[in-house]
């Protein structure tokens, strides 16, 4: 029950997440046409200053992206400074250590300013490889922004003149990022609602598996304990084969039966053949009667035994 619980609960969400994504979607691909329909009929008013001012508002876009790898640059250099300071504190820790003249032989002081030391040479290692990484980084900053005044004095009039068509789709640009981060996330969403879905349907598929074969043991177990009578005893000695045709449980076929069958068969194809039976008037029943033997009476009622037990 608790998992036929979360199953319909995660296809409760799969539904009402597809259904806010699809909205998502729509509105996303319905800004955009309107932003694409608006930028071109403001760039059909404005002409051709807007090709002319690109360059500098491609300059800024870079010189921007260097100012944020800069900032990320200088943070990824102090994490190193701090962590060689700590370094050194410790390969100082256990200088102390090993000056004492009681731990002057204690190898668990030896161990921790080896330790100390690599870890020191490490940090100082990723310190200046971080610093030159900065220095980079802000060199580029800095041409990105010579870049960007060199152009803005050369362009000031046509950027004067495509400044509404850049703000106009500086707007649409972050009304399109919000909307994106939204569709994002709905879809972040659906896909955690699909592998829940997923796992409470493997979980009852599992759960499944086991009540059948539960169930499967439980006859079996039913199918083995015995219900009608026993077999007959494994005596010793051999049987006759009288005792083994009257033995219905036997693995051989009993002699009475296959002699019933023939019998059927043979009465059945008779029945299927008429034929006349003029040629037996002169032939007296009492005589054929009287002409069986005491034997042949017993074997004809031992057939006509056998046959019923066939039938």
């Amino acid at each position: 029950q608790e998992e036929l619980e979360h199953l319909n609960e995660a296809n409760a969400d799969i539904n009402r997440g597809e259904l806010e994504l699809d909205a998502a979607r729509s509105a996303y691909r319905r800004i955009l046409s309107e932003s694409a329909r608006k930028l071109n009929s403001q760039g059909s008013q404005l002409g051709n200053c807007i090709e002319r001012a690109r360059p500098y508002y491609e300059a800024r876009r870079r010189a921007k992206e260097a100012q944020q790898e800069t900032q990320r640059a200088a943070l990824r250099y102090e994490r190193a400074v701090g962590m060689h300071n700590a370094a050194r504190e410790m390969v100082f820790v256990a200088e102390q250590g090993v000056a004492a003249g009681k731990n002057r032989l204690d190898p668990t002081w030896q161990e921790m300013l080896n330790h100390a030391t690599r870890k020191v040479n490490e940090a100082e290692e990723e310190r200046v490889r971080r610093e030159r990484e900065h220095q980079r980084v802000t060199r580029l900053c800095q041409e990105a922004e010579a870049e960007v005044q060199a152009l803005q004095k050369s362009l000031k009039r046509v950027i004067l003149r495509s400044k509404p068509y850049f703000e106009l789709k500086a707007q649409f640009n972050q009304i399109l990022e919000e909307h994106k981060s939204k569709v994002t996330s709905l879809e972040n969403r659906v896909s955690q609602a699909k592998t829940r879905y997923s796992v409470a349907l493997r979980n009852l598929e599992q759960i499944s598996e086991q009540i059948h074969a539960r169930r499967l043991q439980r006859l079996l177990r039913r199918r083995e304990s015995p219900v009608g009578a026993e077999s007959s005893p494994r005596g010793g000695g051999s049987s006759s084969p009288e005792s083994r045709g009257a033995d219905p449980g036997g693995a051989e076929c009993p002699a009475g039966d296959s002699l019933s069958v023939l019998s059927l068969r043979t009465v059945a194809s008779d029945l299927q053949k008429f034929d006349s039976v003029e040629h037996l008037a002169g032939i007296s029943d009492a005589a054929s009667l009287g002409s069986d033997e005491p034997g042949e009476r017993e074997r004809r009622r031992s057939l006509r035994h056998h046959r019923s037990v066939s039938l």
